[in-house]
């Protein structure tokens, strides 16, 4: 039997569900049960960014504590 592949979305795939999500929500034209529906997933959606974001959080200090720490000034050029 094949495997399935399971590969969960990146950030940025799970972000413009989230943000899809919501403007469907503000919308005012789903049923009660289907805004439930949609309520959960963007509960699930809104955990897993942060998941990622405190990974990436935990990778940037980790490079910070090896002594190379470089401030990163941001480009107002613009």
């Amino acid at each position: 039997m094949a495997k399935k592949e399971t590969t969960k979305p990146d950030f940025e795939q799970s972000l413009q569900e989230l943000e899809a999500l919501v403007l469907r929500m503000e919308s005012g034209d789903l049923s009660l049960e289907a805004s439930l529906k949609e309520f959960e997933r963007g509960v699930q959606l809104t955990r897993q960014c942060q998941a990622e974001l405190t990974a990436a959080e935990q990778r940037i200090k980790l490079l910070a504590a090896d002594g190379t720490h470089t401030e990163f000034k941001e480009d107002k050029a613009q």
